[in-house]
């Protein structure tokens, strides 16, 4: 499944067991010799809520929380009848997740995901800096001096504000902040190009998977950061646009909201 070309592969666990999911992760993400994906998302029975996630990542790396992929497991739920109803609660490593789905010709098509509110405390997301909020902070990587927002969504983001995002070569700007000094645990870069007071533009670089066509927590901390730096008004929904699509995020009064689409590629099975 994919949400706006953020894509997983999904795993049904409510009759099955993954016994080696970062293995499994590793060997069928890679594009040429697997089936390709930005990781694996294990769905399994939760004692909390409808269902849990777990998150892993292309290196085979475990992962808290994905935006996109939060909203393909509501979308599995109602369209395998698993848990036919349209507000659900998801376990995640990052809490529970309420999901409200959009319904058209009996399957769900889209949702809107609470993400939690965000946190841009240095020691939250975790960022080696001092100061109550990491917020347009001068700092020096790969020789280069940028000014950077930290948020973290319940996995650690930095945004950068660029003038023209098409311009940046991902490949090399995207590991030296993924694994920067400043970042103890790592860190998801996006790289941001406002374009209105309701509109923004992003790339990502993802720390367990690289550059990926979307990323849904970091959609919401490139809008946070928008907000916090006084370029786009809080409790207005913004349009992030991405190489995959868009997604709208509104920051609320206690927690963002994410929205967009939630797409079945295909299904089937694999040899392990």
């Amino acid at each position: 499944m994919q949400g706006c070309g953020n894509d997983y592969l999904y795993f049904d666990c409510f009759a099955q067991s993954v016994t080696d999911p970062a293995g499994l992760a590793r060997r069928f993400s890679d594009r040429h010799f697997g089936v390709g994906s930005d990781g694996v998302i294990l769905i399994l029975p939760s004692e909390v809520a409808d269902a849990r996630m777990r998150i892993f990542n292309a290196d085979g790396s475990e992962g808290k929380m994905c935006g996109n992929g939060v909203r393909c497991v509501g979308k599995y739920l109602y369209d395998s009848g698993r848990c036919k109803k349209t507000a659900l609660r998801i376990e995640t490593g990052s809490g529970i997740k309420t999901l409200q789905l959009e319904v058209a010709g009996g399957v769900a098509r889209r949702a809107t995901v609470g993400m939690g509110p965000p946190d841009l405390r240095p020691a939250a997301v975790p960022v080696l800096l001092q100061g109550e909020r990491v917020v347009n902070a001068p700092v020096k990587i790969g020789g280069q001096r940028w000014q950077i927002t930290c948020v973290s969504m319940g996995n650690p983001h930095c945004v950068v504000f660029v003038d023209c995002v098409d311009e940046l070569d991902l490949t090399v700007l995207g590991p030296l902040f993924a694994g920067s000094g400043l970042f103890p645990e790592g860190i998801n870069a996006e790289f941001v190009q406002p374009l209105g007071e309701r509109a923004i533009k992003m790339r990502v670089y993802e720390r367990g998977s690289g550059e990926t066509l979307a990323c849904g927590t970091g959609a919401c901390a490139a809008a946070v950061a928008a907000i916090a730096a006084g370029r786009c008004r809080r409790e207005e929904e913004i349009a992030v646009s991405l190489p995959g699509g868009q997604l709208q995020v509104r920051w609320g009064e206690r927690e963002c909201y994410l929205s967009g689409p939630a797409e079945t590629v295909f299904c089937g099975q694999l040899e392990w």
